[in-house]
């Protein structure tokens, strides 16, 4: 059975839009980081993907202002993220620590 999460904070249908995007290319960065093991086509798939989520995140940002939603709400996006695995999904991204050192 899955753990009880905390629910997501109310968000704006831009705002789950750019969260939604900012994780599908956390995701892809992820999968291409140089640092991480793995095979070159799985770098290349994710980095052909970039592309398109990319122009994905950029629209949706794009219609945030639009809209008048000129500020980035931090600390409820921060919580959005968290509830979504954000952390885990972040630290793909980042260098893994030295070993052997």
């Amino acid at each position: 059975m899955l753990p009880e999460l905390p629910p997501l904070p109310a968000l704006t249908r831009a705002e789950a839009e750019l969260i939604d995007r900012y994780l599908e290319i956390v995701d892809l960065l992820g999968r291409v980081n140089p640092a991480r093991p793995g095979d070159t086509y799985r770098s290349l798939r994710a980095a052909q993907a970039l592309v398109g989520k990319a122009v994905a995140l950029r629209d949706a940002v794009t219609l945030m202002h639009r809209r008048g939603e000129t500020e980035l709400h931090a600390e409820t996006l921060a919580r959005a993220l968290r509830v979504l695995d954000g952390e885990r999904r972040t630290a793909r991204v980042t260098l893994p620590p030295r070993t052997g050192h």
